[in-house]
């Protein structure tokens, strides 16, 4: 009885291996989408906020995306640390949106044929001032920010009250830093000599008139710049101030320096007939 049992499971174990190794032999085989267990992903570049066309990128204006390999197109840039340092610096040819895959097609590089045409507002212009380590923030303004520029001068006429010999004045309000001496990028030098260096030119988007405006003032004194906040609103032309400063307003010691006459007083003096003249003392 234990025989004929054994026996019979025997036979039932032999079929259904049997029809197992049927089954899958009738199987079609898988295709390569099936075949795949999980979708590859990869890290891409990416705008870490909104990206206006004609913008230039900054470092902060990068991120990084994780997606489907299988899904980006193969213009997207990966994201590798010399990816990042050829972005800084290029300019958008249109918009980005936030999250969105940078493609090798939205941005035109600096030195390619029209990059600062292209770079400049319909009806701006490109000027350039010379500064130093001091008047030029110590290398801290970067192609895309927006400046202020201080006009300083010296007053060498001797009649002239001390208090009255030196006179600042900001002579463009928020004009856009498009270039750093003869790079569009300034930071994207590497670890080199380069990197260390000084700049010694720094040119702006002005208007037409503004322009004229900054060749004479650079002939009038020193220029220095000052970084507008990013908050502050950007404007669509380059405006104009004429509040003066002068030097007894910062230094009460000028307007109490020996000799120095703060309300001079006219004194008219009769030479007879008609004539007479007007002293001040």
């Amino acid at each position: 009885m234990v025989l004929r049992f054994t026996l019979f499971s025997v036979l039932i174990l032999g079929l259904v291996g049997f029809l197992g190794v049927a089954w899958i032999g009738l199987r079609p085989a898988p295709t390569p989408q099936e075949m795949v267990a999980a979708p590859v992903r990869g890290s891409y570049l990416s705008a870490a906020r909104p990206i206006r066309a004609g913008s230039l990128l900054r470092p902060d204006d990068i991120t990084s995306v994780e997606l489907d390999v299988a899904t980006v197109p193969p213009e997207a840039r990966r994201d590798t640390p010399q990816s990042r340092a050829e972005l800084v610096g290029q300019m958008a040819l249109r918009p980005v949106g936030q999250g969105s895959p940078f493609m090798a097609e939205d941005f035109l590089r600096p030195g390619d044929r029209g990059f600062l045409a292209a770079l400049l507002a319909p009806g701006m212009r490109a000027a350039s001032i010379g500064v130093d380590a001091i008047s030029g923030i110590s290398g801290l303004i970067w192609p895309g920010d927006r400046v202020d520029v201080v006009l300083t001068q010296t007053i060498g006429d001797e009649t002239v009250p001390l208090e009255r010999r030196i006179a600042g004045q900001t002579v463009l309000i928020d004009s856009r830093v498009i270039a750093i001496d003869q790079a569009i990028v300034q930071g994207a030098v590497g670890d080199g000599p380069e990197a260390n260096r000084q700049v010694r030119t720094v040119t702006l988007e002005v208007a037409p008139h503004a322009a004229e405006r900054l060749a004479v003032a650079a002939r009038l004194g020193r220029l220095s710049l000052t970084i507008r906040a990013s908050a502050d609103r950007e404007g669509d032309a380059v405006q104009e101030t004429d509040s003066v400063t002068w030097g007894g307003d910062v230094s009460p010691a000028l307007r109490a320096a020996p000799g120095t006459v703060t309300n001079p007083r006219p004194i008219q003096v009769h030479l007879g007939g008609n004539r007479r003249e007007e002293f001040r003392f």
